[in-house]
């Protein structure tokens, strides 16, 4: 038995998300026979150091700032706790979407795309046709505007989500399927299509709520699609040097070109979320994948 400790809440945007993710890799774990505590990271590291010094290994259960960018996998690093998941380089690298950007777009195709402020915004070419805002920086996609008529764009909005945000990512929007693939180790999980609501599209509220229909593996699309999807991942995975687990979201567009959008270096693990579900599919329930993740941690030790 193991003594493990889950990282979770933090002070993101994402805070919610991080509990439920929490809880469910808790149950999982304990149904493994690990000794599990759960602690809020939100007073930071300090507040918790002897516990994690005390622990075998921690399991980050963070999304966005703070947890998911590097920050919280330095102190660990720092403290020489073994940890789930990517090393605080691939954590940022993945973390800040145009430095990714700039980082695969030799080798994996991307969408067009460039930082913005609140005046540059509407100075950009890409704002001319169906485009893409959202936070470099964030997850689960808060603050993500998906602009398909520019003349009709809720302006307000925009410039809301620039003030509160600062510089975002603008990028043309790739018409498509939405596909995600999971990375387990260093092997493509089974992909999923993600098919918004008639209303909507795959935002934070839709995303949670349980009103996307997520089809695991896809039912209209070619294996050799799904087998390019899954290899970009893969290239993806490594060519940003991210560690146990990762998840790619990538867009088909109608004429069969991929386009990888983004890498998580630490995916949703709730009871709604893609990763868990492609592990199944797998043949990889949830107290197998939890189990896993922790044992790859302890063989990597304490430095």
């Amino acid at each position: 038995m193991s003594k493990v400790i889950v990282l979770t809440g933090g002070t993101s945007s994402e805070r919610e998300i991080c509990f439920r993710s929490a809880a469910a890799i808790e149950r999982a774990l304990r149904r493994r026979g690990h000794d599990v505590t759960t602690l809020d990271y939100a007073e930071g590291i300090v507040a918790h150091e002897a516990a994690l010094l005390a622990a075998d290994c921690v399991v980050p259960a963070l999304h966005g700032k703070g947890g998911e960018d590097g920050t919280l996998q330095a102190e660990l690093e720092r403290l020489g706790v073994p940890f789930v998941g990517s090393d605080s380089a691939a954590s940022a690298l993945c973390m800040d979407k145009w430095r990714f950007k700039r980082h695969v777009a030799d080798r994996v195709p991307v969408p067009r795309g460039e930082m913005v402020d609140a005046e540059g915004l509407w100075r950009s070419e890409l704002v001319q046709a169906p485009f893409v805002l959202k936070p470099n920086d964030g997850g689960s996609s808060v603050d993500t505007f998906l602009v398909t008529d520019p003349a009709r764009a809720d302006r307000a909005a925009l410039l809301d989500a620039l003030t509160r945000n600062g510089p975002m990512l603008l990028e043309e929007l790739v018409p498509g399927i939405e596909l995600t693939v999971g990375v387990l180790g260093d092997e493509a999980l089974p992909v999923i299509e993600i098919i918004p609501p008639p209303d909507g599209e795959f935002d934070y509220e839709n995303k949670y709520n349980g009103r996307t229909q997520e089809l695991c593996p896809p039912e209209n699309i070619a294996p050799d699609r799904q087998r390019v999807a899954q290899e970009l991942a893969v290239l993806t995975h490594r060519l940003c040097g991210c560690r146990d687990l990762s998840r790619a979201d990538l867009i088909l567009t109608p004429a069969g070109e991929l386009y990888v959008m983004e890498t998580n270096t630490l995916p949703g693990m709730t009871d709604q979320s893609l990763f868990p579900k492609e592990a199944a599919v797998a043949g990889v329930p949830m107290d197998e994948l939890c189990d896993r993740f922790v044992g790859w941690a302890l063989a990597r030790g304490r430095r």
